[in-house]
């Protein structure tokens, strides 16, 4: 929030306008914030692309079962976690609510990583099992039975999903939220994306390392009972994830300390007036959010968002298991995937942080929708080709030629860099603007419900029409058999979100400028 002691301020000339435009006295809270998502976005990185390696090269499954577990696994853990964090808000300090949930997950990945992982074998149910219960039940169950069988795998999926909801969008923004003013907002947050992107640079060397290490224990015959050595993959990603969140509490405690206390950087009153407004429950909350027609356009926002670009990246990830199917080159794609993002995020940031600065929040809101729509329509174009075709087919592109399915994933790569690119730099800067001038209670809870269970429960939409078209063509339908109708209806879809900027930018207009 405002700052106690107001520093004299000046407009940017030169390069340093576009480039760097944050003043000497704002570094103290400015960098740390950029660490502190840094890491956070390298561990949800990790933890992201070695969820997807686990479920979709488990024994029998495939990227259809994904939709499954967003469904029936992501939503239900999402809305338990948002009472559970409802409750803790009311009895606990925001500063021991953060260390609570980063503990919370270091603990879980830890497990995983040196205990459940290697016992993977002896926990699942094998393969002929699987076939067993596959030939015993209903084909519209295949699916669901294949993530129950590979039940470890399942819960890192839910637990991986379940840190970028909380970590990101709710333990980070909420703190800077607390600490920013609209006009800081401006500049800070899209630079907040430029380091934080960095996280996904060196989240890629890691996953690359780590794939080095699975093949080497593959080669040496040290594979504990795997075929391809990627459990000591997943032990080194999983010191990597420890490393990310001693880090970032550090830093957070280290801001407690330096930037909480200086009153040029922080107003002191805001935290007494926080505390000593009324808190809601959970009922309450939700009410008052129904109630608000402001939240209501940011919760189509991000629904319109988290429902469209998981069933594009579902898609690309069942083409990505045809083309790699060792789990180690499955997750060296993802590691390219995770560094291209990174890079491009980086570059768009400064465009995007001159668009926020320069031009007004509505255009730079509508990027992000308008570059899905156009990265989509071409990539359903070509996977429509590719069902007719085949995945082996060879396609002569000019200066070379390759395969369908490798073209597929190609396009479907640019596709996913340019969404999620434009995503980090712009769609999420503007929509943390947007909570800024609500009052503290809506700013918490509002933003709790929206981020938590809005973003889950936008995903959960998504897998539940993936997973509803599966079970209704049967255990033997794939995702791209699908495409005709999925195509159509994720396009309609982000139309739905690309018009929803327009209503909330009118009423960010008039509550910024009672502000």
């Amino acid at each position: 929030m405002s700052a106690k002691v107001e520093q004299p301020t000046q407009e940017f000339t030169g390069l340093r306008n576009i480039l760097w435009p944050i003043h000497n006295h704002e570094m103290k809270k400015f960098v740390p914030m950029g660490l502190m998502m840094m890491f956070i976005l390298f561990n949800y990185t990790l933890m992201r692309d070695s969820k997807d390696v686990l479920v979709v090269n488990a024994p029998k499954s495939g990227a259809e079962v994904l939709s499954f577990l967003k469904l029936f696994g992501v939503l239900p853990c999402a809305m338990i976690f948002m009472i559970i964090y409802a409750k803790l808000a009311n009895v606990m300090s925001s500063e021991k609510i953060f260390y609570t949930l980063v503990l919370f997950f270091m603990a879980f990945f830890t497990l995983f990583g040196f205990v459940l992982s290697p016992l993977g074998p002896t926990l699942h149910a094998s393969p002929e099992t699987i076939e067993a219960w596959r030939s015993s039940l209903p084909s519209a169950l295949f699916w669901p039975i294949v993530a129950v069988a590979n039940w470890t795998y399942s819960l890192y999926y839910i637990m991986a999903e379940l840190w970028g909801s909380v970590a990101i969008g709710l333990l980070f923004w909420q703190f800077a939220n607390a600490t920013t003013k609209v006009n800081e907002s401006k500049r800070f947050y899209a630079f907040y994306g430029l380091i934080g992107n960095l996280g996904l640079i060196l989240s890629a060397g890691c996953l690359n390392i780590g794939s080095r290490i699975g093949k080497a224990a593959r080669d040496g015959g040290t594979t504990l009972g795997y075929s391809d050595g990627y459990v000591q993959s997943l032990a080194f990603i999983t010191v990597c994830i420890i490393f990310g969140c001693l880090t970032i509490m550090y830093i957070y405690n280290w801001m407690q300390k330096n930037v909480l206390t200086d009153p040029n950087l922080f107003d002191q009153t805001q935290i007494k007036a926080k505390k000593a407004k009324l808190k809601l429950s959970i009922g309450e909350s939700f009410k008052c959010i129904f109630k608000s027609s402001y939240l209501g356009l940011l919760l189509m926002i991000v629904l319109g968002y988290n429902i469209c670009m998981p069933c594009v990246e579902l898609i690309w990830k069942s083409q990505l298991k045809i083309a790699f199917p060792d789990r180690n080159d499955y997750q060296n794609m993802m590691a390219i995937l995770s560094a291209s993002t990174g890079l491009f995020t980086i570059l768009f940031t400064f465009i995007g942080m001159n668009i926020l600065r320069r031009c007004s929040w509505r255009l730079a809101a509508l990027i992000t929708p308008l570059m899905f729509l156009g990265t989509s329509a071409v990539f359903f174009l070509l996977l429509n080709y590719t069902r007719v075709t085949g995945p082996f087919v060879p396609i002569n592109l000019g200066i070379m030629t390759t395969s369908v399915v490798m073209l597929t994933v190609f396009v479907g790569l640019v596709q996913n860099v340019c969404s999620k690119g434009t995503k980090y730099s712009l769609f999420d800067s503007t929509k943390q603007m947007a909570y800024i001038p609500l009052d503290p209670e809506l700013k918490s809870k509002g933003q709790a419900a929206v981020e938590v269970v809005g973003g889950r429960l936008g995903k959960s939409g998504g897998a539940g029409i993936v997973s509803g078209l599966l079970s209704f063509a049967g255990g033997g339908a794939t995702l791209l058999s699908l495409t005709p109708i999925l195509g159509p209806v994720i396009l309609i879809i982000a139309t739905l979100w690309f018009l929803s900027v327009f209503g909330l930018n009118k009423k960010f207009l008039a509550l910024t400028k009672e502000g």
